[in-house]
């Protein structure tokens, strides 16, 4: 199986900018050693490691974790979208075997419309012609102006993070599923089963989660949903065992095994284009 989605993270590097009191419990290091035996009684043998600090350094620190781990599948890394210097970083980082996918932190950015700024546009052009994967990190409010950014790169392969982070502690659907269902309409563009019980709270139910997992599995089918854990963000409001027992709870009534094999491991290794295990 693959987990599609986790971060490692070591404090000292000092470029975790959206660290703060509201997070602390995960204010220290999480590396591949502390992951491990939790991938082992989860029966998970590849992750795919994602960026969490918005610098060219820690991208090269997650890829240099991937060369010495053998459980890092891939890396997910940053570059700034919006810099003139775009293709010859990318150019220069792409070569590295081990970057799967780029993603810029769109949430935490001050300018909603960020992706539709022309030079953003024209390196999103670069990413697509590359072939390789790009991660989108939204709340709702972000996605009409992806879907235009969709609709001015064609070919982009691209990934939704953790359902775009619906009001689920509140029980917010609406706009979200109409966002969802216009997201899901491009072809190339897949979802994570993610990052949803950070969204719900601490006490959080299955029942709260329910229709938001119904909504994206009508939405993406079976062929374009991934599971990914979030961790260690996850460890916020659940342990690793738990996020996955979840997802499978929530997934089972709608997938058959073979399509639950798939959620679970084929997709994610088709869309980063692993390498076979």
């Amino acid at each position: 199986m693959i987990d599609s989605h986790q971060h490692f993270w070591k404090i000292e590097r000092g470029d975790y900018g959206w660290m703060d009191e509201s997070v602390a419990p995960i204010v220290r290091d999480f590396m591949p050693d502390d992951l491990r035996p939790l991938l082992a009684r989860a029966g998970i043998t590849r992750t795919i490691a994602v960026q969490a600090a918005e610098t060219e350094a820690e991208t090269r620190f997650l890829l240099d974790l991937a060369e010495e781990t053998d459980f890092i599948a891939g890396v997910v890394g940053w570059l700034d979208f919006d810099d003139e210097g775009f293709a010859d970083r990318f150019a220069d980082l792409r070569q590295n075997r081990w970057l799967v996918g780029l993603r810029p932190m769109l949430q935490g950015l001050p300018d909603d419309r960020w992706i539709l700024r022309p030079r953003v546009l024209k390196s999103l052009a670069l990413v697509a012609e590359s072939g390789l994967a790009f991660d989108i990190l939204t709340f709702t409010r972000h996605l009409p102006h992806v879907r235009r950014a969709l609709g001015e790169t064609p070919g982009l392969r691209a990934v939704v993070d953790h359902i775009s982070k619906p009001e689920i502690a509140s029980g917010t659907l609406d706009p979200w599923r109409d966002e969802i269902a216009a997201i899901a309409a491009f072809p190339n563009v897949s979802c994570k089963i993610s990052g949803m019980v950070t969204e719900a709270g601490a006490d959080w139910r299955l029942d709260q989660l329910r229709p938001y997992v119904d909504h994206v599995v009508a939405c993406f089918g079976p062929d374009r949903l991934m599971f990914g854990s979030d961790w260690p963000v996850a460890t916020l409001a659940a342990a690793y065992g738990e996020v996955g027992n979840a997802a499978r709870a929530l997934l089972a009534p709608h997938l058959s095994q073979d399509d639950m094999a798939k959620v679970f491991s084929a997709n994610a290794a088709r869309f980063y284009r692993l390498d076979p295990a």
